[in-house]
């Protein structure tokens, strides 16, 4: 261990978003001892982790007894999951180690979608009418009671990965033949499909962190979607909305109420609500940091996110208490937009970043997919090019900026060989 006086946090799954802890941590004076609740870092998660920041890094091989055995040996004080992967790995240590944690007896409502609606059905919350199987005959029979637009999905994957809109028994069946017994990005496999019925209305975040049940809302965003490529909601940019509104007192009461449904009561969740013409719903709710490194840009405009929240709420108990509920002040707008590629291919160059970079409000142009590289068209969260953070004192400049972004990006914007297996950049 370093100087930090035999202190240590245990993260387990580290990646994304999460890969801002440890330096956090260790300005709070404590070492952080990673985990990786599998031998293999999903792909998509890869090119985050940082193992070299940690004091430690163990890999739990399924042997709880021999990974708690491992982690006691630094005498850890808290114990959080990064990412979704790590979910349950981190629920399973903290209860072992008689530490805060969320226990293990709701674990799999906070991983599988399936359970995790039918949890916040069973605390009394208004969620979608659903169904899971291995069976297409069940599902189609379902799907034959309640009939309309329907979203079919993973039970355990993230970032929109393998996610279809139906309207009908023959799109529903196909979507659940391509997913049924097939790997998804999380490294699992798809045992069972879901099947939801499509929430209608505007769909948010609420990023929160809670500490012996008190939750507190670090940050709130508003998504917007269009339909591109054969996806009827494909994400294309999240805004930062002030803390307090009558749209997000609706929000923040159902969100604490999913929380608790849940039996998250302590540390870091990203929930993603929809405000339907009925109220509320649920479409998923994570116990780990929000994604695509959305904290730290509300870190960068608030001056604190979900990743103070965090280290607060382990590291300070009191003093974590003592601060939960005070209100983060949003001057002026800011917001994420993602580009979304229009094809599959080698990208040779992009033709317009310098119009983007032109854009009052643009504080960061963030490229993924760099010239020579392998590009995909966009059909999910994990498939974007690049995104775009605007941020201005004054909100309309940034929804201005936000839909001249939607006027630059397309075909034009990228010149893309599709046949060829190697661009020289």
């Amino acid at each position: 261990m370093s100087g930090s006086g035999g202190k240590c946090i245990v993260v387990v799954d580290a990646y994304s978003s999460a890969r801002r802890l440890a330096p956090l941590f260790a300005e709070a004076g404590y070492d952080c001892v990673h985990v990786q609740s599998d031998a293999t870092v999903p792909a998509v998660y890869a090119t985050s982790f940082e193992p070299d920041q940690f004091a430690a890094n163990l890999v739990h091989g399924g042997d709880l007894r021999a990974t708690v055995a491992a982690v006691d040996g630094y005498a850890p004080r808290y114990v959080l999951a990064g990412m979704e992967t790590g979910v349950e790995v981190a629920d399973a240590l903290s209860e072992a180690l008689g530490l805060p944690t969320n226990g293990t007896a709701l674990s799999a409502a906070r991983r599988d979608k399936y359970r995790m609606i039918e949890a916040v059905k069973s605390a009394g919350l208004p969620a979608a009418a659903q169904v899971a199987s291995d069976d297409l005959d069940e599902v189609l029979a379902w799907y034959a009671d309640v009939g309309g637009r329907v979203v079919v999905k993973p039970p355990r994957s993230a970032g929109s990965e393998g996610v279809a809109f139906c309207t009908d028994a023959e799109q529903t069946a196909r979507a659940f033949h391509a997913l049924r017994g097939r790997r998804n990005a999380l490294n699992g496999e798809n045992d069972t499909v879901v099947v939801q019925e499509y929430l209608y209305g505007a769909e948010y975040y609420v990023n929160t962190v809670s500490r012996d049940g008190r939750h507190h809302v670090c940050d709130l965003w508003q998504r917007t979607h269009v339909t591109a490529h054969g996806v009827l909601d494909l994400l294309d940019s999240t805004h930062l909305m002030p803390r307090s509104g009558p749209e997000q007192d609706r929000l923040v009461e159902y969100t604490f109420a999913v929380l608790d449904a849940l039996g998250i009561r302590h540390g870091p969740a990203h929930a993603e609500v929809k405000l339907t013409p009925d109220g509320p719903r649920l479409v998923e709710v994570g116990a780990r940091l929000c994604g695509a490194d959305l904290p730290q840009f509300a870190r960068e405009v608030l001056g604190t996110s979900q990743l103070d929240w965090t280290v607060l709420a382990a590291t300070d108990r009191a003093g974590f208490h003592h601060a939960a509920g005070k209100a983060y002040q949003l001057r002026g707008g800011a917001a994420a937009v993602a580009l979304l590629a229009p094809e599959d291919g080698w990208l040779v160059r992009y033709r317009g970043l310098a119009a983007l970079h032109e854009l009052e409000s643009v504080q960061e142009v963030r490229i993924a997919v760099h010239p020579g590289q392998r590009i995909r068209r966009t059909i999910n969260d994990f498939g974007y090019p690049a995104a775009v953070y605007l941020r201005h004192e004054v909100a309309e400049v940034v929804r201005r900026d936000y839909r001249s972004i939607r006027q630059i990006d397309g075909p034009a914007l990228y010149e893309i060989e599709s046949d060829r297996e190697e661009v020289c950049s």
